[in-house]
């Protein structure tokens, strides 16, 4: 219950005064439920989403590498059908970053430190599509860290619920971000999952300014645990022709 409402109880028994009756006797007849409607009031209020981002944000900071299995969902209303892809995440800070496919198989995403590589031969064979990652301003290509890194400057926060998740991630907090202002984002809201053992990100929705809504789940993350060089590297296959944008 509300505040406001319970201001309105209030003056309900407070017209005890008004009649003459004494002070004593009108504390005392003040209802059994006006005392249990405070303590649900107080119950149910919505807890503070910054501290499980502030040791969220501080967990980040202590990974250098990070690789996780991971299994996407796309949907596009305009398409209906939910496109789902599987594969393994890498990543390496500062801005190193890639998405290796298992499912559709040799689909490949790599930020290399420069350029972000986005090869894709399942639907656009025949080319790889480049662009270079900003120096300045930004967390590059980085599924985790854009959520997670200076999550104050960058967004504003709510407590959606405690939830959980399977494989041994057990109770989680999710938090809906909404970008501030100012903040250039290809998306209008993200909703992350954070584990509350480890402080990791364990799932992702993102609400996309398409129109399309994107989930990402990871499973058996690995910490600061190396990642392959082969992984964050990418040399366009022979043939294959290099689109710059």
């Amino acid at each position: 219950m509300r505040s406001a409402e319970l201001m309105s109880r209030r003056r309900a028994t407070n017209t005890d005064f008004a009649v003459g009756r004494p002070f004593c006797n009108s504390a005392f007849r003040i209802p059994h439920s006006a005392f249990v409607a405070l303590g649900i009031s107080l119950g149910l209020q919505t807890p503070d989403p910054w501290p499980i981002l502030d040791r969220a944000s501080a967990t980040y900071q202590t990974i250098t590498s990070l690789s996780a299995d991971f299994v996407q969902v796309i949907t596009n209303p305009m398409i209906g059908t939910p496109d789902t892809t599987r594969g393994r995440l890498y990543q390496m800070r500062p801005s190193r970053f890639s998405m290796r496919f298992t499912a559709p198989q040799g689909d490949r995403i790599v930020a290399d430190g420069r350029f972000l590589w986005l090869y894709t031969p399942s639907t656009t064979p025949g080319q790889v599509i480049r662009s270079r990652i900003p120096e300045y301003g930004t967390t590059g290509p980085n599924l985790i860290g854009q959520f997670v890194e200076q999550p104050r400057e960058r967004y504003t926060a709510q407590y959606v619920r405690a939830d959980s998740l399977p494989d041994g991630v057990g109770a989680v907090d999710v938090i809906r971000l909404v970008p501030k202002k100012g903040q250039d984002q290809p998306y209008t809201e993200a909703t992350i999952w954070v584990g509350r053992e480890d402080g990791l990100v364990h799932r992702v929705d993102i609400a996309e300014s398409s129109g399309q809504d994107r989930t990402v789940v990871l499973r058996n993350i690995r910490v600061n645990a190396g990642v392959p060089g082969r992984e964050l590297t990418f040399s366009p296959p022979a043939g294959v022709r290099v689109v710059d944008q």
